[in-house]
Formats: C-alpha cells, sequence, structure tokens
C-alpha cells in the first residue's frame, strides 16, 4: 500500500489539555500514522455546545499506509485508551482526533466522511491546518487551506499559545 499524506485535528478541553494532545500525538505513529508536522498549540472557543470549556487544538501531518477505515479505528482506539468519552455530541471531550483530509481521497460512508465536511466552516481546524499547510488543497472546494481560512464564516477565537 502506498503511503498517504493525511492531515488530523487533534483537540481537548478537559484535564490538562496540551498533555492530552502531547500523548495523543505520541500514540500516533503506534495507529500507523507517523508524524511529520504538527502545528503550533491554539486555545479555541467553543463553537457548536457554547456551554463548556474552551478547547486546546493543533493540527498534524502525518504519513500512512493505512486505508481511511482502518486509519480511523486506530485513531478511535487512541481515543478509547486515552479515556475519552462522547457523551454529549459536540461537547467535552478528554481527546477528540478527526481526519481532516487524506491523500486528495473522498470516502462518503456513514462512519466517515473525507474531507471533513466542516473543517472549511472551523476556525479551530483552519487556523492550526494553515500554519503547517497552507498550500495543500481541499479535493471537493477546489481552494488551498489559506483560502478556505480567508473565507470561513466562523469569527470564533482561536489564540496560539506562546
Amino acid at each position: 500500500m502506498v503511503e498517504k499524506t493525511v492531515y488530523l485535528s487533534v483537540g481537548s478541553n478537559l484535564g490538562d489539555r496540551a498533555k492530552n494532545l502531547r500523548v495523543a500525538i505520541d500514540g500516533l505513529p503506534h495507529a500507523g500514522a507517523a508524524v511529520k508536522k504538527v502545528s503550533s498549540f491554539y486555545e479555541t472557543e467553543p463553537v457548536d455546545l457554547r456551554e463548556q470549556p474552551w478547547f486546546l487544538n493543533c493540527a498534524v501531518e502525518a504519513e500512512t499506509h493505512f486505508d481511511p477505515m482502518t486509519l480511523l479505528r486506530a485513531l478511535r482506539e487512541i481515543e478509547t485508551k486515552m479515556g475519552s468519552k462522547k457523551l454529549v455530541a459536540k461537547g467535552p471531550r478528554l481527546i477528540d482526533i478527526d481526519i481532516l483530509l487524506y491523500g486528495s481521497e473522498t470516502v462518503h460512508t456513514p462512519e466517515l466522511q473525507l474531507p471533513h465536511p466542516r473543517m472549511h466552516l472551523r476556525r479551530f481546524v483552519l487556523v492550526p491546518l494553515a500554519e503547517i499547510a497552507p498550500e495543500v488543497m481541499h479535493p471537493a472546494m477546489n481552494l488551498m487551506i489559506r483560502q478556505l481560512l480567508g473565507r470561513t464564516p466562523d469569527h470564533s477565537a482561536v489564540r496560539k499559545l506562546e
């Protein structure tokens, strides 16, 4: 199987958020994703469910030989091992790892949609992703990540951690 470049969004708003991000990123190679780049960490305002703690988010560029579904299952395993439970949709979470882009492939299954269907509407995804992959093309929208960031209707707060 050919190596694919994938982009992931990693977020946490419970416990030691920075440590949670680091533990998840450290687990990626064991999940078949060789880490190539990691963005800065950003403190981000909750978007959909606003009554919850702010998140820390980052973006990761990785290489994988896993197919998209195998990668998704491996990422879910990291979340489960870390003790993350998605009790409320869009609610607080110890760790959340989403596949944003899987090469230039598109996938539409009930379990997985690629590219991530809401990434262009989320500054907490686009700001970290634009830091490490500004020129990468969104395969469905035919725009670069930095262009998507410039056009997003989302104006939520996204602050780089120093």
